[in-house]
């Protein structure tokens, strides 16, 4: 009988320390973050690591996790590569009826890309984004790499950007 007791008082040591070891091993939840409310002043858009960080005055603020074109890796050449545009811009437009939940839009092509193109006979292609997701996909957020070029974020992070980048706002887009 001894052994019993003993046997079980073990057991019920080793459950103790197990749920013990998982309570202190459980990741601690994200925290909430307080919305943006001022105005940012530069978004750096980093392709290989799908990121997106805004700034205010040299400090980053937020960063996201991004969707690119389909064909990311390199600079956009033609209209149709699949890829996103690298350099720097600025949002020249802001689409509040966009069919990507909310767009702000940036000053892709310079003269240098239209240059180029013309040289070779092709279009440089346009219309370049900062969007949501699409609208006929309601409450899905897309994975991977799907756009024609342009930068997607959830919609709720679209909602927070549209808020604090007005035209104007510089966007450095990083191999």
């Amino acid at each position: 009988m001894r052994v019993l007791i003993r046997l079980t008082v073990a057991a019920l040591l080793v459950l103790v320390g197990v749920a013990a070891w998982q309570i202190a091993n459980v990741p601690a939840p994200d925290p909430v973050l307080q919305p943006l409310t001022k105005k940012i002043d530069l978004i750096e858009i980093d392709k290989s690591d799908r990121r997106m960080t805004v700034y205010r005055d040299g400090v980053a603020l937020r960063s996201y996790d991004v969707a690119l074109g389909f064909s990311p890796e390199g600079d956009k050449a033609r209209e149709g590569d699949g890829r996103t545009p690298e350099g720097r811009f600025c949002i020249d437009r802001r689409n509040p009826q966009s069919k990507f939940h909310l767009s702000l839009g940036l000053d892709y092509p310079h003269q240098e890309d239209r240059d180029h193109a013309a040289a070779y006979g092709f279009s440089p292609g346009g219309d370049i984004f900062i969007h949501g997701q699409p609208n006929w996909y309601p409450g899905q957020v897309l994975r991977g790499d799907w756009t024609e070029g342009c930068i997607a974020v959830t919609n709720a992070e679209m909602e927070e950007i549209w808020r604090v980048a007005d035209v104007g706002t510089e966007v450095v887009i990083r191999p």
